[in-house]
């Protein structure tokens, strides 16, 4: 796997991280929403650096020039509902992109640190010789990336695969390793040392979903 681990470094996502993880900052749920858009706008244009580009002829008020523009058919999937602001981000600089939406989330058993990734909603279009963006701002344990991904082959074999994260735990980095091809490229803004006993990022920035959206019932 090819991972391009920014926290190494010195840029302005600096900045938008250290006010997701401030516990004065983060509560101001639409500043955190706008810093996972504007990571989402940042990982993303490095990743089109990786893409196929073609020639094409444009017509300006004054003559014709000839400029590079991307090549590939690129399918933007985000894992709900975390997802949402970083899927933003994302196709606010690949707006020509499809789109597709999963839910996955994790349902705990008898112990809090035992749990399943649950897959209940996926829409999605053909994936077939594409190029996926799949993004979810928190790779903890990797389970829900693989799960997801595992649900959406049905719709095709991609012809690339870009997984894009803004924090994630080196466990859940070595863990996707084992399960995405070794061609699959890893965007995330900042790794983070560890997870906690109930597999959550530390230091991290706590439940991103509830920062950006409200907390939820626990059923």
């Amino acid at each position: 796997m090819h991972i391009h681990n920014f926290s190494n470094q010195n840029t302005i996502l600096n900045t938008f991280i250290s006010e997701m993880r401030n516990v004065n900052i983060q509560k101001d749920s639409m500043r955190f929403r706008r810093n996972i858009e504007r990571i989402g706008e940042i990982l993303g244009y490095e990743l089109s650096k990786t893409l196929s580009y073609k020639p094409t002829t444009i017509t300006t008020p004054l003559g014709v020039c000839e400029i590079e523009q991307i090549d590939n058919d690129i399918v933007l999937c985000s894992i709900l509902r975390a997802g949402v602001p970083l899927h933003d981000g994302l196709l606010n600089y690949f707006d020509k992109a499809e789109n597709a939406f999963i839910s996955a989330y994790r349902h705990h058993k008898e112990k809090p640190e035992n749990f399943e990734i649950i897959v209940e909603y996926l829409a999605c279009p053909s994936l077939e010789n594409k190029t996926l963006i799949l993004a979810d701002p928190m790779l903890a344990t990797g389970q829900s990336m693989v799960a997801t991904f595992e649900a959406l082959k049905p719709f095709g074999k991609p012809k690339n695969i870009h997984l894009v994260c803004v924090i994630a735990a080196q466990e859940g980095v070595d863990f996707i390793e084992n399960h995405f091809d070794k061609d699959t490229h890893l965007w995330v803004a900042t790794v983070d040392e560890k997870l906690n006993e109930k597999g959550y990022i530390v230091p991290g920035l706590g439940d991103a979903g509830d920062l950006a959206f409200g907390e939820k019932l626990q059923h």
